[in-house]
């Protein structure tokens, strides 16, 4: 099992970022093998470490993970899972530039995917889609944040790609 940091109130608290580029197309990533959830698909995140703020985690993960210099964040989605101590906030991010490179110990793939493959894609971490429609709700509306409950995980094939 992988050991993630607890938070005060016994959770681990985490944070995913979601990023587009002018063509409509989302960065999410393939999990490597060597953390929790291998080979689901997601958008890059990770956990927040005891002292950091959720948005400086969210700067940190994004760049860790993908690369990627993010220069505005604007919290869209919170979720409290029901089945699990987790806790997740959401962020929509822009980043410096889309050159993203997969950090190979987290990512094994880095996947450029517009709506249809986001929805359609098998291999979809947990809760992906709840947050994608708060990323799609943020967009469209301005900024507003959006909650959820729990959600049960569910499970694309792999190296950067763009379809």
């Amino acid at each position: 099992m992988i050991n993630r940091p607890t938070q005060d109130d016994g959770r681990v608290h985490g944070v995913i970022v979601g990023m587009c580029r002018d063509d409509g197309r989302w960065l999410l990533i393939r999990r490597s093998a060597h953390v929790a959830a291998p080979g689901k698909v997601c958008f890059p995140g990770g956990a927040i470490e005891p002292g950091e703020s959720r948005r400086l985690a969210a700067i940190r993960e994004v760049r860790e993970e993908v690369g990627l210099p993010i220069i505005d964040l604007r919290q869209v989605w919170h979720d409290r899972s029901s089945d699990r101590p987790l806790t997740l906030w959401g962020y929509l991010g822009r980043a410096e530039h889309f050159n993203a490179r997969a950090q190979p110990h987290e990512v094994d793939e880095l996947l450029w995917l517009g709506e249809r493959e986001i929805r359609a894609c098998p291999d979809l971490l947990g809760n992906t889609l709840s947050f994608f429609d708060a990323l799609l709700s943020a967009r469209g509306n301005g900024h507003q944040a959006i909650s959820t409950a729990g959600h049960q995980p569910s499970g694309h094939p792999r190296g950067q790609r763009s379809t």
